[in-house]
């Protein structure tokens, strides 16, 4: 899509010196945010109290932020004490995970339930000054919030790609910071099982470990060192702690029937052949699932769930259920047996007949199914929660039939995906274009449902796979700043979604994350964040203004005009650049250097 003129200066006015005006601005944004003229000074006059253990446990939190981050502490009010007091007040009266934030000369006060209280917090932080070397402060602010949708989730997929407890805990710190509340724990893959099961030791001695990873689009495209790791339960346990004091759930997921390759390997009497079977090294879709016509393979996957049930506490437990091909089954004199048995007339009822099965076993021990929207196909499960990835569709169906979704759209969702159209200027992804403002132009009530059915829609995703993330620093940079996008669609009302408002707030928080060492994607200039294309086409007067004016405030930005790469000796921008075009395109290559020091990928925009 070409952009005129005209648009690109309505862009320029609009977004290129609004940046950096606003110093209060929350991501995801409140419900209700009034602030006022005036700070409230945190000195030694000021005091933080606490009654309850929940509110203590909050305004312990909060010192240790002070702490850490600015090497400061609030001395404890006790009653006698003369001075303004940071008040943290338990309130169960409001609603699960509401808040409310007041903030004047007298001091503040924040209330909410014991979840409440802990996003509470996370805004609190938010609120106060990014230089470490200033006087402290927080605003004068009201806020009144509340989440819109109840899940709030991310996803990782370590079947593939293994990645340490340690790493773990940040992702989880960050995903609490912007008041996501759902871990989803892709722990079980063809090319990998990645937890510890008691009973079948194999699983992880054998399924954790293969002999190399693809490393792009084609087979040749490959890495021969050996991959391994799994997570002891011990670890897991340890994970579901955290998150917990996080206000966040960790729902594991065992895919089933199909993405089984490493339960074959380690127990091949699962299979519907005799293989051999091994973990394998290249991606795609393999055609061995489960022999979901053995009665052997039910006691195995119940077995196995018994012991996960144990690890983890969350309502749900993730059964994947996506991506079966039913050609062994159809092969298989078991699987046609039992389709026999129990009157089922095709291959797609068959694995509707086991995703039954599963589901009333995990429903035995009071917990429910969640599966990817093809466990729609041959018939949907009693009480099982559809997470829709292959679009809408499967979600929409599924709220139909009066079932609880999880959109999850990977058109909106897969953060996988490139972030941009310059594919060459982009680490190697698994394809796609998914950019941060089409992320947050998604809307999770859509128009093909009623209102009475929309409140079966129970929240969002986003997946990161691990096809082509096989580094910490990868996963941080595909996760952010589009986690950002999705923390807002999940949490703010759907009236204070504003794109333009949400990229002028974005300064703040990736300096943040730029102070944790978190390796986001640096976004585009402010003006080119709304351009769908790389391509701008000038009016009859062939002139045109440039502004790279950059998102992060104190991030420097490098150009050239001739088509060369720009380099820290070239044209650093510092104002509007003027483009006369009578003589020909022109084409802007530019990077940008953040106040760490870490430089971005050389983009391009054509002027002509």
């Amino acid at each position: 899509m070409r952009l005129f003129l005209i648009f690109f200066c309505c862009v320029w006015s609009c977004l290129g010196y609004a940046q950096h005006k606003s110093t209060v601005s929350v991501i995801p944004e409140p419900m209700s945010l009034e602030v006022m003229n005036g700070n409230l000074i945190l000195d030694q006059t000021v005091f933080i109290k606490y009654q309850k253990p929940e509110e203590e446990q909050v305004a312990q939190l909060f010192q240790k932020f002070l702490k850490s981050n600015y090497a400061f502490e609030l001395r404890r009010y006790t009653g006698n004490e003369k001075g303004n007091t940071i008040d943290f007040v338990l309130d169960e009266s409001m609603k699960d995970e509401a808040y409310h934030i007041d903030i004047d000369n007298e001091g503040a006060k924040i209330k909410g339930s014991t979840s409440g209280l802990f996003y509470a917090l996370q805004t609190l932080q938010q609120l106060m000054p990014l230089d470490r070397n200033q006087s402290l402060y927080l605003p004068y602010v009201k806020i009144d919030d509340e989440p819109r949708f109840a899940y709030r989730g991310l996803m990782l997929d370590v079947g593939r790609y293994f990645f340490s407890t340690d790493y773990l805990k940040k992702f989880i710190d960050l995903m609490a910071q912007y008041k996501l509340n759902v871990f989803h724990w892709h722990l079980t893959e063809d090319a990998g099982w990645r937890i510890e099961i008691k009973k079948y030791p194999r699983l992880t001695a054998i399924g954790s470990k293969r002999a190399g990873t693809q490393t792009g689009h084609k087979p040749e495209d490959f890495d021969p060192t050996p991959h391994e790791g799994y997570y002891t339960q011990e670890e897991a346990k340890e994970i579901v702690a955290y998150a917990k004091e996080r206000n966040i759930t960790v729902i594991p997921e065992f895919d089933m029937p199909g993405h089984t390759m490493s339960v074959l390997a380690a127990y091949p009497e699962f299979g519907c052949t005799d293989g051999p079977f091994e973990v394998p090294v290249k991606w795609g879709i393999k055609e061995d699932v489960l022999c979901v016509g053995k009665e052997e393979t039910y006691a195995f996957v119940n077995d196995v769930l018994d012991e996960l049930i144990a690890i983890f506490p969350s309502p749900y437990i993730h059964i994947g259920g996506d991506e079966a091909p039913k050609s062994r089954w159809k092969e298989c004199v078991t699987c046609q047996q039992r389709m026999k048995e129990e009157g089922l007339k095709d291959e797609e009822e068959l694995q509707s007949y086991f995703i039954h099965r599963v589901e009333k076993y995990i429903n035995s021990k009071g917990r429910n199914i969640i599966g990817w929207d093809e466990i729609l196909e041959g018939g949907l499960a009693p009480n099982a929660t559809v997470m829709s990835w292959r679009g809408e569709e499967g979600g929409i169906a599924a709220a139909k039939q009066g079932h609880e979704v999880i959109m999850t759209p990977n058109n909106y969702l897969y953060l996988d995906y490139y972030q941009s159209k310059d594919h060459e200027a982009e680490p190697v992804n698994i394809g796609g274009d998914l950019p941060l403002s089409k992320v947050y132009s998604y809307e999770p009530f859509t128009e093909k449902l009623h209102l009475d059915e929309q409140k079966f829609i129970k929240g969002i995703q986003g997946n990161v796979w691990m096809e082509y993330i096989h580094t910490e620093d990868k996963v941080d940079y595909m996760t952010w700043p589009r986690a950002l996008a999705l923390a807002e669609i999940a949490w703010s009302p759907s009236t204070k979604k504003d794109y333009n408002h949400f990229i002028n707030k974005l300064s703040k928080p990736l300096a943040h994350l730029d102070q944790q060492s978190i390796v986001f994607r640096i976004p585009e200039p402010l003006a080119f964040l709304n351009l769908a294309d790389s391509t701008v086409t000038a009016d009859n007067n062939q002139q045109v203004t440039v502004d790279l004016t950059p998102v992060v405030e104190g991030t420097r930005v490098f150009y050239t005009l001739d088509g060369s790469d720009p380099s820290l000796q070239q044209n650093e921008f510092t104002e509007p650049v003027f483009l006369n075009l009578t003589e020909g395109p022109i084409t802007v290559k530019y990077f940008q250097v953040l106040p760490s020091g870490r430089k971005s990928a050389i983009y391009q925009m054509k002027y002509e």
